[in-house]
């Protein structure tokens, strides 16, 4: 009698199922948690996450402080994600070659420099260094972004959006930490405020570097031995690829536009800071907790249908924050907010792992995370602007026709998939 299959692969700590064991998920999902490279990679994303939870709060208003033309206090934000667009190509294909872990490892100390580099900034009112410095922040956030990736290339097809899902769970912990830090370091130093928020950054880039190395990840190259790499032109332009980077890229992009003018709408319409920070807290619960049946929902209906229902939970906030500006109109559209990122991003992210083989993986993720950040890139810096000239409202509307373009590219994707599978 053979040996009883087990249901842990030693090799990379993820459990194996196929699609026959579909309703005993959840308690198999429980266990894909307790794994130890998945267990590091959620805990670094968390990490990450509240730094990044952080910036986001007191960026926009260190910007607005050190910046001479107001329009321009979401350049920091801005600045950070062109870091992130500008790192995620060279991070992949350096992690190809040097491994995941010590590519995590490299990250983490840009963000420690990155951190250092706005702290200086800061002390001596050089608004350039400051957003300097959130240029190496964004390129942690460049590695960091491929922390989903790693988990789902350790995960077997049928797992890889719980692998993904459970890792951006992680989140759950800066959804606590990130606005309790905020709070607590933005006068904790009489040398100027906001100074103690961008050290806290430091500490944590180096608890995260100390977590990477904990990581025990195959390697690329016991992947992709004697696989055909079809050519970079081919693979982009299949409709999953398109369809998968359309959801991920506006699901990102529009709640980059929201959440960075988020501070400045609230503190602009007599809300306190307190207030700002109690609503970014429930908006990142809310992008990390449906994480935790995300990847289910996907196994069982198709990522294009949960990306479009990210899309309409996307709609519904901006309809919620177009319809007033009490603190329970920013909570409850945060919310939405939150729920759709998670929708539209685990989903774009399990959809475009059809597209690539894994001798092709390096460059596909690459250039999805580029075209990624370099949309929210263009749209945070927007944010600041469209906040300046149109206000809060002026902000909300300019998400709508990005909206409406996943929508559509979503629904006609699900509809072929359902009309190609009938007999």
């Amino acid at each position: 009698m053979p040996a009883p299959r087990n249901p842990i692969s030693p090799e990379v700590g993820i459990v194996a199922i196929d699609r026959a064991q579909l309703p005993g998920l959840i308690p198999l999902g429980i266990k894909l948690a307790l794994t130890r490279n998945v267990l590091v990679l959620a805990s670094c994303q968390a990490i990450f996450q509240t730094g990044l939870v952080l910036i986001v709060m007191v960026g926009g208003l260190a910007g607005q402080l050190l910046a001479t033309d107001k329009a321009l206090a979401t350049l920091p934000i801005a600045a950070m994600m062109l870091g992130t667009a500008l790192v995620t190509v060279p991070a992949s294909l350096l992690m190809a070659r040097i491994g995941r872990r010590n590519g995590f490892a490299l990250g983490t100390l840009l963000g420690a420099t990155g951190a250092a580099l706005s702290v200086v900034g800061l002390l001596a009112g050089w608004f350039s260094i400051f957003c300097v410095g959130h240029v190496l922040l964004g390129a942690y956030q460049g590695f960091a972004q491929y922390y989903r990736f790693a988990a789902a290339d350790a995960a077997r097809p049928a797992f890889r959006s719980h692998a993904v899902s459970f890792v951006v769970a992680g989140g759950i912990v800066a959804a606590i930490a990130g606005p309790q830090l905020a709070s607590l370091t933005k006068d904790l130093l009489v040398s100027g405020p906001f100074i103690a928020s961008y050290l806290a950054l430091v500490g944590l880039s180096f608890a995260a570097t100390a977590l990477v190395t904990l990581l025990d990840l195959p390697s690329s190259a016991a992947q992709t031995d004697g696989e055909p790499v079809r050519p970079l032109s081919v693979i982009v332009r299949q409709p999953v690829f398109l369809v998968a980077l359309c959801g991920a890229a506006v699901g990102h992009g529009v709640m980059m536009l929201a959440m960075s003018a988020m501070p400045l709408a609230m503190v602009g319409h007599q809300h306190g800071m307190s207030d700002a920070a109690s609503v970014l807290q429930w908006h990142v619960l809310a992008m990390a907790v449906p994480s935790f049946f995300s990847g289910i929902l996907i196994a069982w209906f198709g990522a294009p249908v949960i990306m479009l229902a990210g899309v309409a939970l996307l709609a519904g906030n901006v309809i919620i924050a177009l319809s007033g500006v009490e603190v329970y109109h920013f909570l409850l559209a945060h919310v939405l907010l939150g729920i759709g990122w998670n929708f539209s991003y685990v989903g774009g992210t399990t959809l475009v792992t059809e597209s690539y083989r894994p001798a092709e993986k390096a460059k596909v993720q690459g250039v999805n995370d580029l075209v990624i950040f370099g949309f929210s890139v263009v749209l945070s810096f927007a944010s600041g602007g469209l906040f300046g000239f149109f206000g809060w409202q002026g902000v909300n509307i300019a998400a709508l026709p990005f909206l409406v373009l996943a929508g559509t590219t979503a629904a006609l994707f699900s509809a072929a998939r359902r009309t190609n599978a009938q007999p």
